[in-house]
């Protein structure tokens, strides 16, 4: 199933996070290891955020995902989503 999983880092720990030299070289693992359909990075409320669309094949990976960002204090959140072609599958099995 595909999700929006957004990474929130407060500023504090976001400034920290950011200053790791290896902070890149991790954000860049976790895109690839995850396939990562899509990343991108933004502030919300004044943090900084990461945002991916992974295609995560069960739950049991909510706990590989999440914790990586959890120690570096960020705040983790999970969105189901659908494309169009299963927005218009699910319409017409609705009917």
């Amino acid at each position: 199933m595909r999700f929006i999983i957004r990474t929130i880092f407060p500023t504090k720990l976001g400034n920290k996070a950011v200053k790791d030299p290896n902070f890149i070289k991790n954000i860049q693992g976790f895109i690839e290891n995850n396939k990562a359909e899509a990343a991108y990075f933004t502030e919300l409320n004044g943090d900084r955020t990461g945002i991916f669309i992974i295609d995560m094949p069960s739950a049991d990976m909510i706990p590989v995902i999440a914790e990586p960002f959890f120690q570096m204090g960020a705040k983790v959140e999970f969105h189901p989503v659908m494309n169009f072609e299963e927005l218009k599958k699910g319409l017409s099995a609705s009917q």
